[in-house]
């Protein structure tokens, strides 16, 4: 089952996350962790249940009409390959059909093995 992110998703959601170790830590560690709570909500996200348990999620943020910008994707480690990455991607898409949607990411792998086009790059300043 997919379905909106609702507040009391929150300690079962950061368990997920915290499983995926240090790459992650700034969702979980310290103040990193309250903010990143009140991004989930003030975002566009979705969680995937299976057994009671959230296996995965998207969160996206939406650039006011203009693009869509999905900023994580993540799916357990132990159900990867079964193509729940891409169902979260789905429901970003039919939530926002017609409209330019982009991934932010460093994990460029995954999404050329998804076939997506990889257009330009994101700098920090």
């Amino acid at each position: 089952m997919i379905r909106r992110y609702r507040e009391n998703d929150a300690s079962m959601l950061m368990k997920l996350i915290e499983s995926e170790g240090d790459e992650w830590s700034s969702y979980y560690q310290g103040d990193g962790k309250d903010k990143y709570l009140v991004s989930l909500k003030d975002s566009i996200t979705y969680i995937m249940i299976i057994d009671n348990e959230i296996i995965g999620y998207i969160r996206a943020i939406d650039d006011h009409g203009f693009d869509v910008y999905i900023c994580d994707l993540l799916v357990h480690k132990e159900k990867r390959g079964n193509h729940y990455g891409k169902r979260l991607i789905q429901v970003i898409q039919s939530h926002f059909i017609g409209r330019d949607i982009y991934v932010m990411s460093d994990v460029d792998g995954y999404y050329i093995k998804e076939g997506l086009e990889k257009i330009g790059s994101i700098f920090k300043i």
